[in-house]
């Protein structure tokens, strides 16, 4: 009778690479806007007048915007444009001045995929931070409430690029602001949202805003009849 056959060699079990990263971080940071900024926010406007369908009535030139937006170094006191910026490096911890009355503030986001964005070079920071992006702003200016005796703020613009869109950027913008209405002691902050956009509604309420459905917005924009 034959020997039974030796039992095979037992095969080697490949170790585990416990080095892989689980999450791919990415760095965020957001600071006031600068005159050297208006190219991109140019661009950023521009992009949120394509998606809102509204390009038509879109006219604002880089010249017109670091005219207007630009002219005195007064943020919070008149214009203010927030930039959130992205890295995949940690910021350098003196890379932008800070204001009197704000304080770049930072986050780390660890997300499940790396971000892929095709406009890398056209957004870089004017910071000339190597690898920092542009990847979102805010465009805020003070108004009144008679019924609350309290400035607020007025949000005329919040757009954060698509490639960074559904990350949590459009909260930290809108966070920014509150906080720094809180931190001056205004009583509000207002915005107005189109309304068949029903994300930007649903995360709006989510973040605890009153969509009032009973005011609508005037607006004149031929003077003749008024003067």
């Amino acid at each position: 009778m034959a020997a039974a056959a030796p039992p095979p060699l037992p095969t080697t079990t490949p170790e585990l690479n416990m080095d892989l990263p689980t999450s791919h971080p990415l760095f965020t940071r957001i600071r006031l806007a600068t005159r050297l900024d208006v190219p991109v926010i140019h661009k950023m406007i521009y992009q949120m007048a394509v998606f809102e369908r509204l390009t038509d009535l879109c006219s604002a030139t880089e010249s017109s915007l670091s005219t207007t937006l630009f002219s005195k170094d007064n943020p919070f006191e008149s214009f203010t444009v927030f930039l959130i910026e992205a890295s995949t490096k940690p910021f350098p911890s003196s890379s932008v001045a800070h204001h009197p009355k704000f304080t770049p503030t930072h986050k780390t986001l660890n997300l499940d995929y790396p971000i892929s964005d095709p406009e890398l070079e056209v957004f870089k920071s004017s910071t000339m931070e190597e690898g920092v992006i542009v990847a979102g702003f805010v465009l805020f200016f003070p108004n009144y409430s008679s019924f609350l005796a309290k400035p607020g703020f007025y949000i005329e613009d919040l757009f954060v690029r698509e490639s960074y869109r559904r990350k949590g950027l459009g909260k930290m913008l809108l966070s920014a602001v509150a906080r720094q209405a809180v931190a001056m002691g205004y009583g509000r902050v207002e915005w107005v949202v189109l309304d068949w956009n029903m994300n930007a509604i649903k995360f709006y309420e989510e973040m605890g805003a009153t969509v009032m459905q009973e005011w609508r917005v005037c607006r004149l924009t031929g003077f003749s009849r008024c003067l």
